[in-house]
């Protein structure tokens, strides 16, 4: 929607090698992975054991806080997106200029975006407790965190004092 409305291209990864490209990489292997252990999970029962479950943390007492927290994520990220407006990006637009966006959830968090792709993270883990679903969590830690640095290298250079006074008063999380 943001491509209709403005003309340009969200999706900021290309093909270089720079470490911002190939943390994109990264990020669509995670995104393909979790795809896939999904859809084992919701349509290929009978493969299930091949994913390794933490039997011990299937409960539904966790399904459901895996559940919530979901939800909670939809939201968070929704709100985020929707707060920045036509600054929303899927990495970093050297190309395009945009405004630093410090208000709503961006209040509260420099991150809010990135905060509920984790809190998603550990809700998945919760409703799907396997090897699988660990290790999704724990290489999207890796690429959200890369990203973040990288992001903020580029918002330092591209806003200056506005963003290191904005990152001095709104933690990175929370």
């Amino acid at each position: 929607m943001l491509w209709r409305k403005t003309g340009i291209n969200p999706l900021t990864f290309k093909k270089t090698d720079n470490a911002h490209d190939y943390n994109g990489k990264v990020f669509t292997f995670i995104t393909i992975f979790e795809l896939i252990v999904v859809g084992i999970y919701a349509f290929k029962n009978e493969w299930y054991e091949y994913l390794l479950p933490f039997w011990y943390l299937e409960n539904p007492i966790l399904q459901k806080i895996g559940w919530a927290l979901l939800v909670i994520s939809l939201i968070v990220v929704w709100i985020s997106q929707s707060q920045m407006a036509n600054s929303w990006r899927i990495g970093i637009d050297e190309n395009n200029k945009t405004k630093l966006v410090t208000n709503g959830m961006f209040s509260i968090s420099r991150n809010p975006i990135f905060l509920g792709i984790m809190i998603a993270n550990i809700g998945l883990f919760l409703v799907i407790p396997n090897a699988f679903t660990l290790l999704i969590t724990s290489l999207s830690t890796l690429s959200v965190n890369t990203q973040i640095r990288l992001e903020e290298e580029f918002l330092k250079r591209e806003f200056g004092n506005e963003y290191i006074q904005y990152a001095e008063k709104v933690r990175r999380w929370i």
